[in-house]
């Protein structure tokens, strides 16, 4: 390429020869601000300002467009320094000829000319600047714009968010003005359309904690908005911390941004710890949003050209300034917007012209201090509207452009178009052409599925079977106790307490029915009813099998630790009863009030999300296990471990006490003894082991089962086993006469 300093000298001179040779029309004249040369900043001006000359041709050989006259520009190069940049203001502004208007490039200097030309009464038009800043009416009341906000990708974003049904994304942002400005936009229409930001994370040059921020968050819909080398820091921690793939969106800044192999190229230069391979992994499936520059119908525009013949032209005309065929310089994706900035600035004039000559006066009269002819110049830009070369052309109330979006996919490396998103209208023309690995949508959040954990079938049949054996095997142990209710041996051992303890048992055996029954059985509604069931049954069940053993062996107790034992004492059966009833009446009366004060309720125990086995699909498992439980279940259970236990224990000396003592009126003592020893240890092991194991249904389900089972059981073999046995083998035992065995 030849030194584009020669090119542009050259462009000047063609510039005042045309000036000369339309010297027999009065001038238009206006101010250009071109960023060219310097190497930090956007040199876009390098393919905007021919562009903006071939756009000055075809006005000015227009007859039906400013008649009369002939616009001109005058122009110089900022370098996209704001200082240099209000520099080249000032001299355009105290140099004659007066400037009815400014065209500007490069976000940074036109927020400083912005900012001052209404201290001009001027109207400023920029062709190339995005900052979201910009769109203030209070800082910038003069200010349009041909290069659209960078918060006109908004609108885009949330209708795809609205088309897939993601109502929560995440937001990772670089720490510039440009995308603090997007971003705050971004929110409120997030916020307008109920779709929540989990979080927005934001970083200055490196993006790991924020990335991994992401990840905690569990982020799956995420808009990234950083510079071109950013990107790429992001990219590789995105493949670093495996946030790609089926379960995630990435939207990124379009071509307007970044080249086409942003994510593959200057891996070495900045020294990414990634490989080409791995980036492109990560940037797969990945969206872009970027404002339409190029108009995308092959119509005739305006100025009688399709796009296509638009881009011949400039093509031919960076050809001649010394730009290598097919070389495309800085600002070439924005040069339809320079053209169409010089087109708007035309027809701005050209109807404010024809308001001033209805009442008589002329847009020549125009003075920096002319407050009225800077109104309706204004008022002419706002309501500007045609076809440009860059697509359909108007502003907003905020002077920005109202353009069409695009929206991209990146496939196996390569940017595929999914469809086009018209602001104005509020249309999405979608292609169909997204891809998904496995063909399904990703979602905006981990679906959690409520899963309850209950009492496996097999071990619930298996435990209620064993104990309504045991329960049978208990009522064929009342029906022999009925039956050789006469013998000797049955009538000395107190039937009815050993009755009540078979009643007993039978109650605690049927408990596992109950405590085996969940959600898998019983609803909701009916579940606090079991609850209340379960500490009747086991609370009396345990009562009466246990107290009245233990009655028996206070008796004993009581007996042997008088000073002279009478061997033709009887032990009056009725206080036995008693003190079973005192015991049964004190767990009515504090079962009742516990009923009825503070019932026993369902809770659920919440565990930590689980990843599902066997399946394709993006869910976790939010295990629930239901509970009984009331506001004060700490205080109620007190009481009742409280008093059972001291039973227990005092059950235990006496047991320990009489273990060498047989007696005449209480001849299965020491059996009685035995059985005790056994509940006792058995209670304590279960008690704590329970409370231990409580979160796992089977286990805990399984140990107290067994543990009932196992002392129930026991407590039969050990009291009733020595009578079967004695009346088996003495069929024809004594019956309630002397004589008979068990007299001796």
């Amino acid at each position: 390429m030849k030194t584009w300093t020669w090119a542009w000298t050259w462009v000047w001179v063609v510039a005042g020869v045309a000036g000369v040779a339309a010297a027999k029309d009065r001038l238009l004249n206006i101010g250009g601000i071109f960023p060219i040369g310097g190497s930090d900043g956007w040199q876009g001006g390098r393919a905007c300002q021919p562009s903006a000359m071939l756009a000055m041709e075809d006005v000015n050989s227009r007859p039906d467009l400013l008649p009369g006259y002939k616009l001109n520009l005058a122009w110089n190069d900022s370098l996209c320094e704001p200082g240099l940049g209000a520099a080249v203001m000032y001299d355009l502004l105290y140099n004659q000829p007066t400037k009815l208007m400014l065209l500007g490039g490069c976000s940074t200097v036109c927020t400083t000319i912005g900012e001052a030309a209404k201290m001009w009464n001027l109207v400023v038009l920029s062709y190339g600047s995005s900052s979201p800043a910009l769109s203030d009416r209070q800082r910038f009341p003069t200010f349009f714009r041909t290069h659209p906000s960078a918060t006109v990708h908004n609108p885009t974003r949330i209708k795809i968010m609205q088309k897939y049904n993601w109502s929560r994304v995440a937001i990772l942002q670089q720490a510039e003005e440009v995308f603090i400005s997007t971003v705050e936009d971004l929110e409120l229409r997030c916020k307008e359309a109920n779709i929540e930001i989990v979080t927005r994370q934001s970083f200055l040059t490196d993006p790991t904690d924020a990335v991994r921020n992401l990840k905690r968050q569990d982020a799956r819909i995420i808009v990234g908005l950083f510079y071109v080398n950013a990107a790429r820091r992001v990219l590789c921690e995105i493949f670093k911390n495996k946030l790609f793939g089926k379960s995630y969106v990435w939207f990124f800044i379009g071509e307007g941004w970044y080249e086409d192999n942003w994510f593959e190229s200057h891996l070495q230069e900045e020294n990414l710890n990634c490989t080409k391979e791995e980036m492109r992994a990560a940037a797969q499936y990945h969206l872009t949003t970027e404002a339409l520059m190029w108009n995308k119908d092959n119509e005739k525009t305006i100025s009688g050209m399709t796009a296509g013949d638009f881009r011949r032209r400039l093509n031919q005309a960076l050809i001649d300034l010394g730009y290598e065929n097919q070389s495309t310089p800085v600002g070439y994706q924005e040069a339809p917007l320079a053209y169409d900035a010089v087109w708007s600035v035309a027809l701005a004039l050209n109807k404010t012209m024809e308001t001033l000559a209805a009442v008589n006066r002329s847009i020549e009269e125009f003075t920096y201090t002319n407050k009225e002819i800077a109104d309706e110049l204004y008022k002419a830009m706002n309501a500007t509207q045609f076809l440009g070369v860059s697509g359909r052309v108007a502003f907003s109330n905020d002077g920005d452009r109202i353009a069409w979006t695009q929206v991209e996919q990146m496939i196996e490396g390569r940017y595929h178009k999914l469809g086009y998103f018209d602001v104005q209208t509020d249309n999405l023309t979608w292609f169909n052409r997204e891809k998904w690995i496995g063909d399904k949508v990703p979602q905006d959040r981990t679906i959690v599925r409520r899963q309850l954990r209950t009492v496996s079938l097999g071990l619930f049949i298996s435990m209620c079977t064993i104990s309504g054996v045991g329960a049978m095997w208990a009522l064929l142990l009342l029906i022999f106790t009925f039956i050789h209710r006469h013998r000797r041996l049955i009538q000395l051992s107190h039937p009815a307490c050993n009755n009540i303890t078979l009643v007993g048992i039978m109650l605690c055996l049927g408990s596992i029915f109950l405590l085996g029954l969940d959600g898998q059985f019983v609803g909701k509604q009916q579940f606090p009813m079991v609850c209340g069931l379960r500490a009747w049954c086991l609370s009396l069940g345990f009562t009466l099998a246990y107290g009245a053993m233990f009655s028996k062996i206070w008796r004993v107790h009581r007996l042997t630790t008088k000073t002279k034992i009478d061997s033709k004492v009887r032990v009056e059966p009725w206080k036995l009863y008693v003190m079973v009833g005192v015991m049964v009446v004190v767990d009515v009366v504090v079962l009742g009030v516990w009923q009825g004060v503070d019932p026993l309720q369902r809770t659920l125990e919440v565990f930590p999300l689980e990843v599902p086995k066997n399946t394709k699909e993006d869910i976790k498992i939010m295990p629930e296990l239901e509970h009984c439980e009331s506001r004060h279940n700490t205080i109620w259970l007190g009481l009742l471990y409280g008093y059972k236990g001291l039973l227990l224990i005092f059950g235990l000396f006496l047991a320990y006490e009489t273990r060498s003592i047989k007696l005449k009126q209480i001849n299965d003592s020491r059996l009685v003894g035995m059985s005790i020893y056994n509940v006792v240890v058995l209670c304590l092991i279960t008690a704590p082991v329970t409370l231990v194991i409580s979160a796992q249904q089977d286990a805990s389900f399984a140990f107290v089962s067994f543990a009932i089972i196992f002392c129930c059981f026991l407590s039969m073999a050990l009291v009733f086993i020595p009578k079967i046995i004695e009346v088996l083998q003495h069929p024809r035992g004594a019956c309630g006469v002397p004589g008979g065995r068990g007299t001796k």
